[in-house]
């Protein structure tokens, strides 16, 4: 269980704080607001840790971001996760758990088999570090098209604008599939969990 926590910590918060950190190292020099070669000189344990705890804490603030990214950039496509399962295991329709609360069911499932959740913990997760890694790519593209215009690498600023361009909605539906996919895996392992069933079932009783 320990090591659920930490991944998803690093994959949701660190990684995506670290892309963000980038940026702002980025700024800072390009400004001159700080020399990074002098940085760079400083202890190496003291560097590896501030880097470590500034990318956990701007991970946190890119979290909210990367929501509203993902609810700004419009659906191609609808996918229901309870559809999906459903089409493909009809014989799991009318089971108590199929129309659980998604979050309430991983819940369940990391109660009764902690090791077969981890699998849908790490689908989750890795959509929530690329749906949060997205503003980073805006922040990107921001500077690349500044960089166009007042920089002495046009090409390369053009380059990175078109790569920072299509990374951010890329990353933003990955991110949704991702987390498609984890839902769609709670399902398919509660199946395989009788006790989750039985707990849902019996909590619906006593309502």
């Amino acid at each position: 269980m320990t090591f659920a926590i930490g991944l998803f910590d690093l994959f949701t918060y660190a990684i995506p704080g670290a892309l963000h950190l980038a940026f702002l190292a980025y700024l800072a020099g390009r400004l001159h607001w700080l020399d990074l070669a002098a940085v760079s000189r400083g202890p190496g344990v003291v560097l590896v840790i501030g880097i470590v705890v500034a990318s956990y804490l701007l991970g946190y603030l890119a979290y909210p971001m990367g929501t509203r990214a993902s609810r700004w950039l419009p659906r191609r496509r609808k996918r229901d996760a309870r559809e999906e399962f459903l089409r493909r295991n009809p014989a799991a329709r009318g089971r108590v758990f199929v129309e659980a609360d998604s979050f309430l069911l991983l819940s369940a499932l990391q109660l009764h088999d902690a090791d077969a959740a981890m699998e849908a913990t790490r689908l989750r997760t890795a959509g929530l570090m690329l749906r949060n890694s997205s503003p980073a790519m805006a922040f990107g593209f921001v500077a690349s098209v500044v960089e166009l215009i007042v920089g002495q690498h046009p090409v390369f600023a053009a380059c990175a604008a078109v790569l920072f361009a299509g990374a951010f909605p890329a990353l933003v539906a990955q991110g949704r599939l991702m987390s498609h996919w984890a839902s769609v895996k709670t399902l398919e392992l509660s199946f395989w969990v009788p006790e989750v069933e039985e707990t849902l079932a019996a909590r619906q009783k006593t309502e």
